[in-house]
């Protein structure tokens, strides 16, 4: 099976818009679920709501990867699941080392979609001592003193950094300087990399803080709309007589 170190995924040298890229997963997603209840065809109105996006945008992306659909069919599930799996690199072997096993790290290293779709977790590691050689998730925890040795052994390039976030930069450092290329990043910074290194930040309290934001101004707006619906002495307005 081929390995994350051998392999890069082809999309830059096809030109694909990052953007493009990042709605990938998604119509991934979709598909795979229609694939599981053996739907064989999908019209890109269908596929676009699924993922929520519009149908145009849908097409415009699939255009960037020679698919196209038949009029009046649709798209043949199965092949795009191949083709979007293809593009993604998810049809070879990642293997993915998770540094920083406290609850985070212990609940991603548990988490069973990272097989099923192309993500093998190769090793657990943190720097607690007293954690080396407990298994989470079946695997035993390896100190970060073996770091540098566990990513050449297993040909890691994708990393997961789930530290607390003061040690999230000097791990992120060591991760490059042994080979990772490829960084996705749940502790609470911004990491600094050279050029030629991709980082994936995921911080939930902004997510939350965004979705917040939302929530107010939704209240906000419900808010003046019921002022609005008062009369001037703060009572519902009268029905004008027809």
């Amino acid at each position: 099976m081929a390995t994350g170190r051998n392999h890069r995924p082809a999309t830059r040298s096809r030109g694909i818009p990052e953007a493009t890229v990042a709605r990938l997963p998604l119509y991934l997603r979709a598909l795979t679920a229609l694939s599981e209840r053996s739907v064989p065809t999908v019209s890109s109105e269908e596929l676009a709501a699924a993922a929520g996006v519009n149908s145009a945008k849908l097409r415009k992306d699939f255009s960037y990867l020679g698919s196209y659909g038949t009029r009046g069919v649709g798209y043949d599930v199965e092949y795009l699941v191949y083709q979007i799996s293809r593009e993604l690199g998810l049809t070879q072997d990642w293997p993915v080392v998770i540094v920083g096993i406290g609850n985070l790290g212990a609940a991603l290293a548990n988490y069973g979609g990272f097989a099923s779709r192309g993500f093998r977790v190769a090793a657990l590691i943190d720097a607690d001592a007293t954690m080396a050689g407990k298994p989470v998730a079946g695997i035993p925890v390896q100190h970060t003193d073996e770091l540098e040795k566990i990513i050449s052994d297993n040909g890691v390039s994708i990393g997961v950094i789930s530290t607390p976030a003061g040690a999230a930069q000097q791990v992120c450092e060591r991760l490059i300087a042994a080979g990772v290329t490829s960084i996705l990043n749940f502790a609470p910074t911004v990491l600094s990399v050279p050029d030629g290194v991709d980082v994936r930040k995921v911080d939930l309290s902004i997510e939350l803080q965004i979705l917040a934001f939302h929530e107010q101004r939704k209240a906000g707006e419900e808010a003046e709309a019921a002022a609005g619906r008062k009369g001037p002495d703060g009572d519902m307005p009268a029905v004008m007589p027809a």
